[in-house]
């Protein structure tokens, strides 16, 4: 699950980095156009769910809203690049991957579905901690590079606030993984899981 959380994030900061990379010069008429093609896709992507059923359906409807929010948000992010763009398209990116897993999740039954749900909310936690942190951490730089030598040291704290919170979030957001497997565990065995849990992830 560490790897896949690993590529997951790091996929997503890559694709919202080329985002702003190829962010020059985007005319209004091709925004409008991106615009409509984005809503175009949208509406033939969910028309292909209608031949489904069940929960297959829901899994090809949360994606075809997935893609469709992620593309808004790239499209922002590419037409006027900010910190906050990038931030949002991130986000977007989380949410939408989370909503897919959560629905896929649905095919599962017991402890195997919690730890599944329980999983991608994980992987969508660490997405957006590192988002939040990279947020953080670039109005910091600004700021400091807008006042003085007491700003900068200020914009380094914050900086470091900012890591430390998305630790923190990541590490409860795995326990809470590690947590709901224990669960499939009875008697001893559950209690020496639930410890070493604890002690992995400082809870």
């Amino acid at each position: 699950m560490k790897k896949l959380e690993t590529i997951v994030v790091a996929v997503a900061i890559g694709l919202v980095i080329s985002v702003g990379a190829m962010a020059k010069g985007m005319s209004k008429e091709a925004y409008k156009a991106a615009e409509d093609r984005i809503e175009a896709e949208y509406k033939s992507d969910k028309a292909n769910c209608d031949s489904l059923s069940g929960n297959a359906e829901d899994v090809c409807i949360a994606q075809a809203k997935g893609k469709e929010k992620i593309a808004k948000a790239e499209l922002e992010a590419t037409y006027e690049p900010t910190a906050k763009h990038r931030y949002q398209a991130l986000i977007a990116k989380a949410d939408a991957d989370y909503a897919v897993a959560n629905e896929k999740c649905d095919d599962k039954s017991g402890n195997d579905k919690d730890v599944c749900v329980k999983e991608a909310k994980a992987i969508q936690t660490s997405v957006k901690a590192d988002a939040e942190e990279q947020l953080k951490t670039a109005q910091a730089k600004k700021d400091a590079s807008e006042q003085s030598g007491t700003a900068a040291s200020e914009a380094r704290e914050e900086s470091a606030e900012a890591r430390q919170e998305a630790t923190t979030d990541k590490l409860e957001a795995n326990y809470a993984v590690a947590k709901e497997k224990c669960d499939a565990l009875a008697g001893d065995a559950k209690a020496s899981c639930l410890a070493d849990a604890k002690a992995k992830y400082d809870q």
